[in-house]
């Protein structure tokens, strides 16, 4: 009996196992993708096993992200021995593959007799290039997709049997997520809704429930929060107010569902109509729970949760501005949202007639077929341009070859000044060049900030050409105000002085 339940389930070991090989593929060449996010992890999970502080490179504690996934890679680091960079392919790979193997145990559950929807699924999920580009960097929605899955696992296990030590697990599971990735707090919010809507218990139980839920959810961002608060005076860092609508927004959104299905499409428009289609879609889903309660809890819990993350990062992205709409935000609801937008293929009414059925499972196979198979497409594509010079950010070869961080390493004398240093990508400095300490320039929306800045007497200034972010006061900008000395020049960046000594007389 136990061998039969072990074959249902070899298909899922063997996709777990063609996960595992695409990350290693994607990161043969130069390693874990590494972005500015990357390094603050990374210093901080450094910091963490060599002082037992979530420090980061620039000398203050970690806020604008939650603690718990620098955690994690410390943990890594201690019990390994390998600093998470270099383990970040195995690391990445692990989870990647975690994720595929408890998708597929899953589909067991609610798609036993359909193995080849289960296959499809699968296959989505391997050729996925959102989900491959998470997983080849060293970012922290790698963690929070896994425990996602955790989530579902054990808050079904509580609709099951409804004990308490089960809805303890899963609150505890939720709070996790949300001191891994502050959208963790949608993962609370699914739990506090399926508890509303679900009718096994009495109302006013249910309430109890929810209450004791929340309370031991929310109990760890909250602790995270003032730990924030204490250490740098704000919650989560410095915020800024959204530049982009609602309905920019939801265009956004479902431009990059458009892209997960791949229709050949760059207009608004049919983003417009393709993100509101999806949202719809969601809430009848959910609709048709709420009132018919015959969908497999799983179900339940991936289409609670793909509405409700759904709604977050578009109302979220509407009142606080962070990156653009796209992968890798959306990427935590990939998985769940094919669950809860195909479900009905495998709940086609009995009373169909196979001849009516066929057709219909052709189609939609056919279709399915033609999707991954663009996917395919879209990852060797990327795979060819990468395979000789790495993922894109500061572990490829662009980087490496860099004057200027050829500079920064073998010029340590430099960094021993006195005098404050400040750069367009102070994680640059410290990842390539080795130097903590430098301080990133002000963001142009915070004038006091961008004052404080002009109004020191002395300071260096590494300046990397190759970067444009538009948030922050540029050397354009820096040059209309003071007199810079140049002291370096290289192919990709320069290095400044400014000294109120120098200045010349008004």
């Amino acid at each position: 009996m136990k061998l039969s339940a072990y074959l249902k389930n070899i298909d899922s070991v063997i996709a777990a196992a063609i996960g595992y090989y695409a990350i290693y593929l994607f990161t043969k060449y130069n390693g874990i993708g590494i972005s500015p996010d990357s390094i603050m992890y990374t210093s901080a999970a450094r910091s963490l096993h060599a002082d037992g502080a979530l420090t980061t490179f620039n000398g203050h504690p970690i806020v604008d992200f939650p603690v718990f996934y620098p955690i994690f890679l410390g943990l890594t680091f201690f019990i390994s021995g390998i600093d998470p960079v270099v383990a970040g392919p195995v690391i990445n790979g692990l989870l990647f593959a975690g994720v595929i193997l408890i998708s597929g145990l899953l589909m067991q559950h609610f798609a036993a007799k359909s193995t080849i929807y289960k296959w499809l699924v699968l296959g989505a999920i391997i050729l996925s290039p959102a989900l491959l580009q998470i997983y080849t960097y060293l970012w922290s929605e790698t963690l929070f997709i896994f425990l996602v899955f955790a989530f579902f696992i054990t808050f079904s296990q509580y609709l099951k049997t409804h004990t308490y030590i089960t809805l303890v697990v899963a609150a505890l599971v939720a709070g996790i997520s949300c001191i891994t990735r502050y959208a963790g707090i949608t993962v609370i919010g699914t739990g506090c809704l399926l508890l509303l809507i679900e009718n096994a218990l009495p109302f006013k139980e249910r309430w109890k429930r929810i209450f004791i839920f929340g309370a031991i959810s929310c109990s760890l961002l909250i602790a995270n929060l003032i730990r924030n608060r204490i250490m740098s005076g704000t919650g989560t860092g410095p915020r800024e107010a959204s530049i982009t609508g609602f309905w920019q927004n939801m265009i956004y959104f479902g431009g990059t569902i458009v892209d997960w299905i791949t229709i050949p499409s760059e207009a608004d428009s049919v983003a417009l109509v393709v993100g509101i289609i999806t949202i719809v879609a969601l809430m009848v889903a959910l609709w048709f729970h709420a009132f018919r309660r015959n969908l497999n809890n799983y179900l339940i819990i991936s289409i609670t949760f793909s509405l409700i993350y759904g709604l977050f990062i578009v109302l979220s992205s509407t009142f606080s501005r962070y990156e653009r709409i796209n992968d890798r935000l959306l990427a935590p609801m990939y998985i769940p949202t094919i669950w809860a937008l195909t479900w009905w293929i495998i709940h086609m009414p009995k009373r169909w007639s196979q001849a009516a059925k066929i057709p219909v499972y052709v189609f939609l196979g056919i279709c399915a077929l033609v999707i991954e198979y663009r996917l395919y497409k879209v990852d060797y594509q990327r795979w060819d341009d990468q395979r000789e010079y790495g993922n894109p950010g500061y572990a490829d070869d662009d980087w490496k070859d860099s004057g200027l961080v050829k500079y920064m390493r073998s010029n340590g004398a430099f960094f021993k000044t006195n005098a404050p240093i400040y750069s367009d990508a102070p994680e640059a400095v410290y990842f390539l060049g080795g130097h903590t300490g430098t301080r990133l320039l002000p963001h142009r929306y915070f004038p006091k900030t961008v004052e404080k800045f002009l109004d020191q007497k002395h300071y260096y200034l590494i300046w990397f050409d190759n970067l444009d972010n538009p948030e922050l006061i540029n050397l354009k900008y820096i040059q209309q105000k003071k007199t810079l000395k140049k002291l370096q020049q290289f192919a990709d960046g320069s290095i400044y002085e400014y000294s109120e000594s120098d200045q010349p007389a008004k």
